[in-house]
């Protein structure tokens, strides 16, 4: 669908705000700045900031890219005769390749790390987001294979599922806090998402496969 003149002025506007809060975040400090003088650097109100992002820590981590489903929308849309496990590592693998903004490997992401971390609204939020994506996709995995209510099965590998793409997170953020380039990290996190899927095991890698969709028509 092509976008709409209305549609993307407001999206530029969005990322304009959002440009310009990171940069006066990453400059000053996330709990030294606030909304409005946001607003008054991005050129517009702090109404129009607030329906954007209605919460400061928006500005940092939009729920449409730091989503508490992320990982249950990954495995809702993996392929037929793809499994939960091989969904994940599958769609880590490619953003880890593509260097892309869901994982950290975007140029300058060193000094946003550096101002997340010393803000605890925000690490209280990534915290929170871990523990939610976890939920999801555990109640995503008992809904999708039909688990009893007290199985713990479909619990194990979605904490399994979290732990991998926390882990991933976490090495990304300790190689950029020390320097080292994209290119170096992915291929690092490459490997290391090689040595992940060797120690899983085939009953977390070979759960909820998902079954052939029948023919429409």
């Amino acid at each position: 669908m092509t976008e709409g003149l209305r549609e993307r002025k407001k999206r530029q506007t969005r990322q304009r705000i959002s440009e310009v809060a990171i940069g006066l975040f990453v400059e000053r400090g996330f709990d030294n700045v606030t909304i409005a003088e946001v607003a008054a650097a991005a050129e517009v109100s702090v109404n129009t900031v607030y329906n954007y992002f209605p919460a400061k820590e928006d500005l940092v981590l939009p729920p449409e890219e730091a989503s508490p489903h992320r990982l249950a929308d990954i495995v809702r849309e993996r392929a037929p005769g793809e499994s939960a496990a091989g969904a994940v590592l599958a769609r880590l693998r490619r953003e880890v390749r593509g260097r892309e903004r869901q994982v950290g490997l975007t140029a300058g992401f060193g000094r946003v790390l550096e101002m997340m971390r010393a803000a605890p609204t925000l690490t209280a939020r990534l915290e929170a987001l871990g523990s939610q994506m976890t939920d999801a996709l555990a109640e995503l995995l008992a809904e999708e294979t039909g688990a009893p209510k007290d199985d713990p099965l479909p619990r194990v590998v979605a904490w399994h599922l979290g732990s991998l793409h926390a882990l991933v997170l976490s090495e990304i953020g300790r190689r950029t806090a020390a320097g080292e380039r994209p290119g170096t990290i992915a291929s690092a996190v490459l490997e290391l998402l090689d040595a992940a899927e060797s120690v899983l095991g085939e009953r977390v890698l070979a759960y909820a496969v998902r079954g052939e969709r029948p023919c429409s028509g």
